[in-house]
C-alpha cells in the first residue's frame, strides 16, 4: 500500500467529535501553524459548510446550481480535517459528495451536473477530489469513474499542450490546464497510470505562458501576467514533478509581490490563493514562512460572523471551501498536499 494511504489511515483514526486530532502519524506538520484561531474558524466553516450540503450531496450557488466542482471543492475541505467516508463527524458529507460525483459520471468519462460555463473547471475539481478518496473506500465505482476521467482528460489535451473548457482538444488556457494537471499528478499519486507524454506536452505549454516579469499569461500567445494564473503556473509546474528551475525561482519572486496583508482587490482571490498557498508550501523556507501567516490572518479577518462562511467569488460554498482547504495545508492530510 502506498506510503501516503498507510499514514492518512493513521490521521483517520485520530479523528474524533468534528475535529481531526494532529497527531504524530503527520509528519512535519507544524503545530503552530494551526493556531486557536484557525482552530475556531475552521470549526465554524465546516459547520457552515455542511448545512449547505443539498440532499443529493451536491453544493452549488445561485449561478452554478448542482455543481461537481464545488461539490468536490467542499469534501476536500471535509477531508481537510481529516474526516473520510465512515470516519469523523462530517464523513457521511464526504460519502453524499462521492456519490453526488460518481452519479455525475458520464460514460464517456466527463463528470459534469449543472453548469453555466465550460464543463472542464469541474470535472477537474472532481477528478481530483476521486484521487484522493481512491484507496479509503471500497466502492469499485470510484476506481472506474477515475479511470475514465483521466482518460477524458488525456484525450482532451490540444496540440499547444494544455485544456480548455469543453473536454475536446482544440483550444487552451493556464487556469483550465493547472486543473487537469492537478487531478493528473494525483491520479497518478493513487496508482493509476498517466502518460508522459501528457504531463511532459502540458509543462511545455506552462513554461511558454510564462511573460518575462515572471508571471503567467492566461493564454499561450497573448496575455498579461495576474496574481491568479501566475499562482496556477507556478503550481502546474511543481505538480508535474518540476522542483528546482529558473521558471519557478522567477514565479516565486513574481508571486511575493502579492504577499497578502497589502489590502489589494484581487481578482479571483480564491482561486488565486488556492494555488498560492499550494506553491508557496511546495516552495517551503522563507516562501512559506511568509505566506501562510499572511494568508491565515487575512482570511481570519474575512470570515463573517457568527455564521462561519466566506464570500466567494461564486458563493458562499465555494468561497467557505476554498477558505478551509487554505487554512488547513498545515495538516497535511490531503495526499495531494504531501511532498
Amino acid at each position: 500500500m502506498p506510503q501516503w494511504c498507510l499514514w492518512g489511515m493513521a490521521v483517520v483514526m485520530a479523528v474524533t467529535g468534528h475535529t481531526a486530532v494532529a497527531a504524530p502519524t503527520a509528519p512535519g506538520v507544524e503545530f503552530a501553524e494551526i493556531t486557536p484561531e484557525v482552530q475556531n474558524a475552521v470549526r465554524m466553516g465546516l459547520v457552515y459548510l455542511a448545512s449547505q450540503q443539498q440532499p443529493d450531496g451536491s453544493f452549488g450557488a445561485e449561478r452554478y446550481g448542482r455543481h461537481v466542482g464545488i461539490s468536490a471543492l467542499a469534501g476536500l475541505a471535509f477531508m481537510g480535517d481529516g474526516h473520510l467516508p465512515g470516519r469523523g463527524r462530517y464523513g457521511p458529507n464526504v460519502s453524499k459528495v462521492l456519490k453526488f460525483i460518481l452519479d455525475s459520471s458520464m460514460p464517456n468519462g466527463l463528470i459534469a451536473a449543472d453548469t453555466s460555463h465550460g464543463p472542464m473547471y469541474g470535472h477537474g475539481f472532481a477528478t481530483l477530489f476521486l484521487s484522493e478518496l481512491y484507496g479509503q473506500d471500497n466502492d469499485p465505482r470510484t476506481r472506474e469513474a477515475l479511470i475514465k476521467a483521466i482518460r477524458l482528460i488525456v484525450r482532451s489535451q490540444n496540440p499547444e499542450g494544455g485544456w480548455r473548457y469543453q473536454p475536446v482538444p482544440t483550444e487552451a488556457d493556464i487556469s483550465v490546464t493547472i486543473c487537469q494537471v492537478m487531478a493528473l499528478r494525483a491520479a497518478r499519486n493513487a496508482g493509476i497510470k498517466v502518460p508522459k507524454e501528457t504531463i511532459d506536452k502540458a509543462v511545455d505549454y506552462v513554461r511558454r505562458c510564462q511573460n518575462p516579469d515572471g508571471g503567467f499569461r492566461y493564454l499561450l500567445n497573448a496575455g498579461n501576467s495576474a496574481f491568479p494564473r501566475s499562482a496556477a503556473g507556478v503550481a502546474t509546474l511543481y505538480y508535474a514533478g518540476i522542483y528546482e528551475d529558473q521558471a519557478i525561482d522567477r514565479g516565486l519572486e513574481y508571486l511575493m509581490q502579492n504577499l497578502p496583508g497589502e489590502g489589494r482587490n484581487t481578482p479571483h482571490y480564491f482561486y488565486g490563493h488556492y494555488y498560492a498557498v499550494q506553491a508557496m508550501y511546495m516552495a517551503g523556507g522563507d516562501n512559506w514562512a511568509k505566506w501562510y501567516p499572511a494568508i491565515r490572518a487575512e482570511l481570519l479577518d474575512r470570515q463573517n460572523k457568527p455564521t462561519g462562511d466566506w464570500d466567494g467569488q461564486v458563493g458562499k460554498s465555494y468561497g467557505t471551501a476554498m477558505a478551509l482547504i487554505i487554512l488547513q495545508m498545515p495538516n497535511r492530510y490531503l495526499p495531494i498536499f504531501q511532498k
